[in-house]
């Protein structure tokens, strides 16, 4: 079992930057691949990034490749998803995610989520 909290979240002016943190317990965490999706409202859930278990390849959606940057550290448990040149269409509740390998997160196979962190983008 692992259990996943995100923070980090917040209101911020286009073009700035926020980084989210995702703590996970559980003894398997290291055994799991990581990722960040998101949801704006009236929107589905969608993919935004993952990290491998050792964290040597990490995926992106288009939209934010360039701007955000996914990283773990497994000394900490933690997964952080830097997310610079904000723009207003980054506006949705950012969801930590933990799944099998990489790219099964990234095909949105998901074993545990958290619970969300909003993040507002104002223009």
């Amino acid at each position: 079992q692992v259990q996943l909290v995100e923070s980090g979240g917040g209101l911020v002016q286009a073009g700035g930057s926020l980084r989210l943190s995702c703590a996970a317990s559980g003894r398997t965490y290291g055994s799991y691949a990581l990722g960040w999706f998101r949801q704006a409202p009236g929107k589905e859930r969608e993919f935004v990034a993952a990290v491998s278990q050792g964290a040597i390849t990490t995926s992106y959606a288009d939209s934010v490749k360039g701007r955000f940057t996914i990283s773990r550290d497994n000394a900490k448990n933690t997964v952080y998803l830097q997310m610079n040149s904000l723009k207003p269409e980054d506006t949705a509740v950012y969801y930590c995610a933990a799944g099998s390998t990489r790219a099964t997160v990234q095909g949105g196979s998901i074993n545990y989520w958290g619970k969300g962190t909003l993040v507002t983008v104002s223009s």
